[in-house]
């Protein structure tokens, strides 16, 4: 499956690099951080999608952040890339990845006047859960790709999405899928040309960045699949009931919300937590999809550096 070798994991307090212990109901680890720049106002901490890849995806934010003089931290969540993965299910919870983010934030020492929570994807669910419990130390909350209801993303994939597709392939996935059968070559081949293309990066396969191809090629699928399900098609895991959208006015905090044309999240939606939030915006990205930070790289950038300029 392409995982890291930890024996070769940068366990050194050096470029930036820290090891951040935490503490959870079964035992301690160690999880992976990594600073980049300096910046006493805005300190943004980034979660990663997934759930189970690694930060690297990310790496786009290194060609912009530090010519803004934004500091931030890449983070490999409990279970992925430089982290510890412990092989304990019980860990893999929507409170406990909560607790742990609250635990970085204290040993990196981010505080109510400096911290900026990002989240993409699943890290977007994480970051509302996280400012739902904690908002109080937050300057301000971006929710990048995600939207607050896995029953309504479902509904989108269902009635939007794969209607649009191509049936003979879309049911060939689906078959896959029913006979238990996704770690089949064939799946990933299905899916990459008739949706991640569209959907989760607007980019011919061979062009898609490296970082990309290496983080989604480290998956810890014993994280994602639980979470998120087996099918790419929508949600169907443990998450699969999960809901913030009539809590969202709960948040006080400033509040980017990034959507995008081509996304699998319904970009009206996204536009619509931005008004539900006490102090929200909202950044479309129109030649967007997931993946906006590259596909609409340009736009996606300017607008997030704007923000946390006025937020600043």
């Amino acid at each position: 499956m392409g995982y890291l070798d930890m024996a070769d994991r940068p366990d050194a307090l050096s470029g930036g690099i820290r090891m951040v212990q935490i503490t959870t109901p079964t035992g301690t680890h160690r999880v992976w951080t990594k600073r980049t720049g300096n910046n006493p106002a805005t300190k943004m901490l980034l979660l990663h999608g997934g759930p189970g890849p690694t930060h690297e995806y990310l790496l786009a934010f290194d060609s912009y952040l530090p010519a803004a003089g934004v500091e931030f931290y890449y983070y490999d969540q409990l279970g992925s890339g430089w982290s510890d993965r412990p092989d304990d299910p019980s860990l893999w919870t929507i409170e406990r990845f909560v607790d742990e983010v609250e635990q970085v934030r204290l040993a990196l020492g981010l505080t109510s006047e400096s911290f900026v929570l990002y989240g993409q994807s699943w890290g977007g669910l994480l970051a509302i859960e996280y400012a739902l419990a904690h908002q109080e130390h937050l300057k301000g909350l971006v929710i990048s790709n995600m939207m607050a209801s896995i029953p309504a993303y479902n509904a989108y994939a269902a009635d939007v999405l794969i209607p649009a597709q191509d049936p003979a392939t879309i049911a060939e996935i689906k078959a896959l899928e029913a006979a238990g059968d996704t770690d089949n070559p064939r799946y990933d081949e299905l899916l990459m040309r008739e949706h991640y293309v569209r959907h989760v990066l607007r980019l011919p396969a061979e062009e898609w960045p490296e970082p990309v191809v290496r983080s989604f090629s480290r998956i810890n699928k014993s994280i994602y699949v639980p979470l998120q399900g087996p099918s790419e098609l929508g949600g169907s895991g443990l998450l699969s009931d999960w809901d913030r959208l009539d809590d969202l006015h709960r948040i006080e905090a400033p509040t980017l919300v990034i959507g995008a044309a081509h996304d699998t999240m319904d970009p009206s939606h996204l536009e619509d937590m931005a008004a539900r939030v006490s102090r929200g915006s909202y950044l479309h990205c129109p030649d967007g999809s997931h993946l906006a930070m590259y596909d609409d790289q340009a736009r996606y950038m300017r607008g997030l550096v704007d923000w946390l300029a006025a937020h600043g």
